[in-house]
């Protein structure tokens, strides 16, 4: 009876795993990209000119009125770093902070640590890249499925030159663009920050929301403006494929709808494929935060990577870059997993 019970699980364990093996092999790829990004991160800041601990502890000991070796202490106490280490010890010191959730400390401001300011600008970057993600991610596929749908007439005109001329700007020129004119030559909106301190208090209120929603517009409009282009673009690509299908001429030989027909049979299928692009934008626009949110003095993930880089913060930016690549790889690898489940044919193959 034991044999046969312990039979039945291992045949379970060994069904479950060959049954969802394409999963496991991307695990296993987003892990080995993770310890790669982990030791380029510590070789990053190794690699730095001039020794930072001593460069620390000089501001320590000034700062706290303590001698230099008791600074120097506390310098790698703080930064969880001893250069007189070997560097396989620096590395699983290193390790060690970061499994502990010690993503670095920054060399300047007393007491601040990356932690503190993920956990403070995270929110600003997801709520404003999610919004533009999913204003683009509509506006381009609706557009790119028409004009595949409809390849003649005025509207593919305008929609095509429309798609050339957003894909071809860069997004931190479209958002200079969009700051000149909106925000300092008519002022309609702010150039800077993520609400009004003077009328909104920060809390589950309209007031406050209202207020999020408007300062948050032009980057918004900035990254959705860059985005259209390529998901039109994408979107058209994938539907002139889908057109060909046997299940689409069909439906027309039924006498169905054209509405019907692009909303059930070519607009569902057409987007499938895009579904992993969709998680890679995702990432891309979190991971190019610090150009947007710098142009428009956001306070985001974004914007306080490119202020620790500009005072040489090395390790506040090297626990940011490890929390951004964290991020980017498993979106990554949920995109590949999603993808995989909701297309048979992928699995399959």
């Amino acid at each position: 009876m034991i044999k046969k019970v312990f039979h039945s699980i291992m045949s379970g364990i060994k069904w479950f795993f060959f049954r969802y093996r394409f999963l496991w092999q991307r695990i296993g790829i987003a892990i080995l990209t993770l310890f790669l990004t982990t030791i380029l991160t510590f070789i990053l800041v190794r690699s730095m000119p001039g020794s930072l601990i001593d460069s620390y502890a000089l501001e320590l000991a000034a700062q706290r009125n303590i001698t230099l070796e008791e600074a120097r202490r506390l310098a790698i106490q703080i930064l969880n770093w001893n250069p007189d280490e070997s560097m396989i010890h620096q590395f699983f010191r290193y390790v060690g902070g970061l499994l502990q959730g010690n993503l670095g400390s920054s060399m300047y401001i007393d007491g601040l640590t990356a932690n503190d300011v993920i956990k403070k600008t995270l929110p600003w970057t997801l709520f404003v890249a999610t919004i533009a993600l999913a204003i683009s991610f509509f506006i381009g596929t609706a557009m790119g499925t028409r004009l595949a749908w409809k390849r003649k007439g005025t509207e593919e005109v305008i929609s095509s030159s429309f798609i050339v001329i957003t894909s071809s700007i860069p997004d931190y020129l479209i958002g200079l663009i969009l700051l000149y004119f909106l925000a300092y030559q008519n002022k309609i909106f702010p150039s800077n920050g993520a609400y009004d301190l003077m009328v909104a208090s920060p809390g589950f209120n309209i007031q406050f929301i209202i207020s999020c929603c408007y300062y948050a517009f032009l980057p918004i409009l900035a990254y959705s403006l860059a985005q259209i282009g390529g998901w039109a673009l994408s979107a058209k690509g994938s539907a002139v494929g889908v057109l060909g299908e046997d299940y689409i001429n069909a439906a027309r030989a039924r006498g169905l709808p054209n509405k019907i027909i692009i909303r059930r049979y070519l607009k569902r299928n057409a987007l499938l494929p895009l579904v992993t692009s969709l998680a890679i934008t995702f990432a891309f626009l979190f991971g190019g935060s610090p150009v947007m949110e710098s142009i428009f003095n956001y306070p985001g993930i974004g914007q306080q990577f490119s202020i620790c880089i500009g005072r040489r913060d090395y390790f506040m930016v090297q626990g940011i870059l490890f929390f951004i690549s964290v991020v980017v790889i498993f979106v990554n690898l949920v995109a590949d997993s999603i993808y995989s489940l909701i297309d048979p044919r992928i699995r399959k193959g």
